[in-house]
């Protein structure tokens, strides 16, 4: 008998279990994610740097439930976070030595920062955003993220060590795609604790710098730059980009412009074109969205600004409106080793 196969509109059954399977992974994720929010916050990777120790010695270390925390921990094993030995030992997978607050790439600190619950109170209101396009975090809070987090300095504390933690890989992917040598003064432009600007700099030795953020986020930023060994290359200075930032030939933009609708972004940009020197350079280092049906990644941080802050991620098109709306012309796009792009942009 001849076999007949799935039209367009059927599929086979191993096809559709399958399919269930990985759409339940999906579904199921914001389990991973606490878990991964739990053990980051109790420091447990930095615990097991040192080699591997029991459920029970974790637990007296963090003065937790010694069953609920294995249950933790075995999860995260098998989502080869950790591994588990016979007699609930643990020690460090290689994606648990990105936890590690030492770790190259620290994960760590964002685990710690997204699992936060008035992030997750906002996020449990992302079909207010749908259905309204307003922010869910400030229907939920009734303020924004800003604000909230001004009200709130614990929260902004790991936010801000958050951001840092993010600023260290992409400095590196930033560094190694980008030719810094032909500038003498970059201005980092909502640099926060100087992660960006700082690795720039040690790389660079001939180059001085600024970071420029909010006058509490900058004042953090002295050890920072202290231990990249620049901090007598670079002032730490505070303010408001809406307002006015340094001068310099060379402005940095990391991770700022996603905050913010098209309106609150041209005004930053229109104050760095203001501030920078003539024929000078602005460099956009953001998420750039890739065509439909790709790039998950860049679309769920869309997502997050969505929720958060009201901004939102933008695709090479969208930039160089932007850009041009500000007096600047959008020379190149660069892709790093990193989730983000460079968007070099050129004074018109």
């Amino acid at each position: 008998m001849q076999e007949i196969q799935p039209g367009p509109c059927q599929a086979r059954d191993d096809d559709v279990s399958s399919a269930y399977a990985s759409v339940m992974r999906l579904v199921n994720g914001y389990q991973i994610s606490q878990a991964l929010h739990v053990a980051a916050s109790l420091g447990i990777a930095d615990l097991l740097a040192s080699g591997a120790r029991t459920n029970d010695e974790l637990a007296a270390a963090t003065g937790t439930h010694a069953e609920a925390l294995y249950r933790v921990l075995r999860t995260l094993a098998a989502a080869s976070v950790f591994h588990e030995a016979p007699g609930r030992g643990f020690s460090l997978a290689p994606m648990g030595e990105c936890l590690r607050t030492d770790a190259a790439e620290p994960a760590g600190p964002w685990a710690a920062f997204v699992g936060r619950p008035y992030i997750w109170a906002a996020w449990s209101h992302l079909m207010h955003s749908v259905r309204t396009g307003e922010t869910a975090f400030s229907s939920v809070h009734g303020e924004g993220v800003w604000a909230y987090r001004a009200a709130h300095p614990e929260e902004g504390a790991i936010f801000d060590a958050a951001m840092t933690a993010l600023s260290k890989d992409v400095a590196a992917g930033v560094i190694a795609a980008y030719d810094f040598t032909p500038f003498s003064r970059a201005v980092d432009v909502g640099g926060g604790r100087g992660a960006l600007v700082g690795g720039v700099l040690a790389a660079h030795p001939a180059l001085h710098g600024v970071v420029f953020d909010q006058p509490h986020v900058v004042a953090q930023a002295k050890s920072e730059l202290e231990a990249l060994g620049v901090a007598d290359r670079c002032e730490a200075v505070g303010g408001s980009f809406f307002d006015e930032v340094p001068s310099g030939d060379l402005i940095l933009l990391k991770a700022v412009l996603h905050d913010w609708d098209d309106a609150h972004a041209q005004t930053i940009l229109r104050t760095c074109r203001r501030a920078i020197a003539p024929g000078g350079t602005l460099l956009v280092i953001e998420r750039v969205l890739p065509p439909p049906n790709e790039g998950l990644e860049a679309k769920s941080a869309d997502l997050n600004m969505l929720v958060g802050p009201g901004g939102r991620e933008r695709t090479a098109e969208e930039f160089a409106a932007l850009l041009a709306s500000a007096g600047f012309a959008l020379a190149r796009v660069m892709p790093t080793r990193t989730r983000m792009a460079i968007v070099e942009g050129l004074c018109a």
